[in-house]
């Protein structure tokens, strides 16, 4: 019952009103003379410094339900759920000069989205409307899942009832006060409060590293009994150790994720909403300390293990492994601390879906409805619809919790993973080359697409006859073995393939591909540069030329 976490609710909900009205302020703070423009409204003015992106985009890529699924799978499975660590070490290496790239050709252009950047580098309107429309399909699961954070957290502080009503109660009025402050002060809002969720979450797991250990008898017995748990479970892929059967799926779901991190058009916006280059590289350097407290988060489900938490169960008596760590906080720690806990996690899913929201709606905006449906639209125009459109996202997203299982928009989300990733070759290696053909990108793009939506449909899992993960049996292959890898990772490079032979083909037929609208100099752009006037495009080897 409610009321026997009277005293979490109400430091929970204290935290929760203070971050909300910091979401309302935010629209004085750094503020323009004029936030009808999607430069204002949805990339903070193109003006955020080392400290405002650092805390930004780490509030984007560390999220609630980072915080409650990444322990929820320790718990589960073991060293298979520490995938998440190297892949946000390896990821920062991988995208350094990357992101400098896509920040200095987007500042010389005003781009606003990745789909911008493919369309005037490709000259193809409909290679950047895919790439929208991909990031779009791939952020709504996404966003979905920050509110699986959120109810766990509220399930276990008893806050929900028997109707259906009743149990999204209160996501529902938590997402309307999201959608109102975002849709006033734009990606402001999310950037001041991610000050204040870090730091709760930095808290919370340096008290929770020291206090539950101390309380549990040591690491020793912590390891001992996750170690006495797995060796008890019917998988044989369970255990605090990795086997030779799991071994691929880690290795490939952790580069695969790695790869699709900053694909993610919420990522990006972050990227693009930096001052100039050198804060791009302060915070690709920086970032990885994340990786530290997401290596400590992980720990907390073999903590789970020692105490003998168990998790909660939902309305229709099915196991809810996402409580494991609100559990875990609530048996563990004082009510008030257990209600500075909940709201780090409350809050951590507030930041991210501002932002995802944000980015799905600038996608919609440019690659949609300004190139398809009114050419001639004003900035102040293209703000509005970006708001109303940033609204209609959150309220999808609350449908996916209201109406669908929650376990099913979490396998949606790994669908997303995959999804997402066959941009790379369009957005990521584009920012490098102009080798592929056009053509060749859509078709590897859709034949990617295709192979990832089998791969999918094949994996079962007990509760789901298809789509029931991302880890794809190699014995549907025809290899005898018991092994699996991550669909995503076999997508991509079967993306890759066929469009590097098409490429190699239009290219000996010498079929047109368009010009660039880019020049080398543009890659290299800094603070302060000359930006190219829009609505011109330019060859590298020409001079420029209007669009036609």
């Amino acid at each position: 019952m409610w009321r026997d976490h009277l005293t979490e609710i109400i430091v929970f909900t204290a935290l929760f009103l203070l971050v909300s009205a910091m979401g309302f302020v935010a629209a004085r703070w750094r503020a323009p003379k004029d936030m009808a423009h999607l430069d204002e409204w949805g990339l903070g003015g193109r003006s955020f410094g080392g400290w405002i992106t650092w805390f930004l985009v780490g509030g984007d890529l560390y999220t609630a339900y980072t915080f409650v699924a990444v322990p929820a799978l320790v718990f589960g499975a073991g060293a298979m759920g520490f995938f998440a660590v190297p892949y946000t070490i390896v990821i920062y290496p991988l995208v350094f000069l990357v992101l400098c790239r896509l920040w200095s050709v987007s500042h010389r252009h005003g781009f606003v989205t990745p789909a911008d950047f493919v369309r005037n580098r490709f000259d193809s309107p409909v290679l950047a409307l895919l790439v929208a429309i991909t990031g779009i399909v791939a952020t709504m699961p996404y966003i979905a899942l920050q509110l699986v954070g959120i109810e766990a957290v509220l399930k276990t502080m008893g806050v929900t009832g028997e109707s259906t009503v009743a149990r999204h109660l209160p996501i529902i009025i938590a997402f309307a006060i999201l959608a109102a402050y975002t849709y006033q002060s734009g990606l402001r809002a999310p950037a001041l409060i991610a000050f204040v969720k870090d730091t709760l979450i930095y808290i919370v797991i340096l008290v929770a590293v020291i206090w539950l250990p101390y309380k549990l008898g040591g690491w020793g017995d912590i390891f001992n009994a996750a170690d006495a748990k797995f060796d008890a479970s019917p998988n044989p892929n369970d255990g605090i150790l990795l086997n030779a059967n799991n071994q691929l799926q880690y290795v490939t779901l952790a580069f695969g994720s790695a790869l699709a991190l900053f694909l993610y058009p919420h990522s990006i916006t972050g990227v693009l909403a930096s001052r100039n280059r050198d804060v791009i590289k302060r915070n690709m350097s920086a970032l990885p300390a994340y990786s530290l407290l997401l290596g400590l988060i992980a720990l907390l489900g073999y903590m789970a293990i020692a105490s003998g938490v168990k998790p909660l169960a939902g309305p229709d008596g099915t196991v809810d492994g996402n409580t494991i760590v609100p559990v875990l906080f609530d048996q563990q720690f004082p009510d008030w601390f257990a209600g500075v806990a909940y709201a780090a996690i409350g809050i951590g899913a507030l930041v991210p879906a501002a932002i995802m929201s944000i980015a799905a709606a600038n996608l919609f905006t440019r690659n949609i409805y300004k190139e398809y449906l009114r050419r001639d639209a004003t900035p102040a125009q293209e703000a509005q619809v970006s708001k109303v459109t940033s609204l209609l996202v959150k309220v999808g997203a609350v449908a996916f919790i209201v109406f669908l299982n929650p376990q099913y928009a979490i396998d949606l989300q790994l669908i997303g993973g995959v999804i997402i990733l066959q941009t790379l070759p369009a957005v990521a290696l584009g920012l490098y080359t102009r080798w592929f053909h056009r053509t060749a990108l859509i078709a590897g793009w859709a034949v990617g697409m295709a192979v990832g939506m089998w791969m999918l449909y094949q994996v079962s899992s007990p509760t789901r006859k298809h789509f029931g993960g991302s880890a794809f049996p190699l014995e549907k292959f025809g290899f005898d073995t018991t092994m699996t890898i991550y669909v995503g990772f076999v997508a991509v490079l079967v993306n890759l393939l066929v469009a590097a032979l098409l490429t190699l083909l239009l290219r000996a037929a010498k079929a047109h591909d368009g010009g660039d609208g880019t020049t080398p100099d543009d890659y290299f752009a800094d603070e302060g540069d000359p930006r190219v006037t829009p609505g011109t495009t330019r060859d590298a080897d020409a001079a420029p030329e209007p669009v036609a």
